[in-house]
This record gives structure tokens, sequence and C-alpha cells, in this order.
């Protein structure tokens, strides 16, 4: 029973594409018609089923097309009911790259799970959560704040 859930994953997504476009308009569509040129670390097919499904994030291109590792995560308070919130950096992108929005796009959160399934076991953490990929363990810790 539990597989027929994936039959309408398809049609789901194909509803947040939808309420995206409308959303955000132009802008995405320029997006879109960029992507066809873009050659991303994994194909549809090689996307295995490694969480349940928690709505798209935002992850810049260096972990999507380029093949870095998450470096940086945090959620920030959704944007919608499909919005989970997270967003992902590699932890190589400068200021000028991120401050570029074509530098990023959204996912659906299993897509950058089968990217970087370190990344799996915080996903449950709450709005707020801020945390960093410490390269010696391949873990993550909390970002403490400076302030």
């Amino acid at each position: 029973m539990a597989k027929i859930g994936y039959l309408f994953k398809p049609l789901k997504l194909l509803l947040i594409g939808m309420k995206t476009i409308a959303k955000f308009g132009e802008r995405l569509s320029k997006k879109i018609i960029a992507m066809s040129s873009f050659k991303y670390v994994l194909k549809p097919e090689d996307i295995k089923p490694l969480i349940e499904q928690k709505g798209y994030c935002y992850a810049s291109d260096m972990i999507t097309i380029e093949g870095h590792k998450v470096g940086y995560m945090h959620r920030e308070p959704r944007e919608d009911d499909d919005d989970s919130g997270w967003r992902f950096y590699s932890g190589h992108e400068t200021d000028e790259y991120v401050e570029n929005e074509h530098h990023f796009m959204m996912f659906d959160l299993n897509y950058v799970a089968n990217i970087d399934p370190t990344i799996i076991p915080y996903l449950k953490m709450r709005t707020g959560a801020e945390l960093e990929r410490d390269p010696e363990a391949d873990t993550f810790s909390k970002v403490e704040n400076s302030l």
C-alpha cells in the first residue's frame, strides 16, 4: 500500500511546480529555460526514496550541478505549505555567488538527500536550525550565534 503514494508523487510535484510558476512568474520561467543546459549531479532515474515526502527546499548549484557536499544548512520559516524551509549551501559560495538568485533552485528535499545522505538525520530539526559540516567527522554541528 505504501508504494501507491509514489504514484501520486509526480502529480504532487507537478502541482508544486504550477504553484511556484504562478508565484514567481517570469523569473522562474527564465530559470527553467536556463536549466535545460545544466547537467545535474543525479538523473531522475537515479533518485531513490530515502526520506518521506517533506516538500521542497532551495539548494545551491554548487551542490546540485557541481557535486559538492552540503557544507552549511539552515531552516527558515516556510514560504508556503509545500516548503520544507531547508536551505542548502556547499560552503564554497562567495557573497556575490549567493546574491545571484540564479545560483539557487527549488528541489524536492529527497533529491538533496540523495546527493548527500549525511543530511538526513538533521531534517527533523525545527525552524531556526543552523548547521555546518564537520569535515573530519562527516557530521553536522549546530552553528552558535556570535552575538
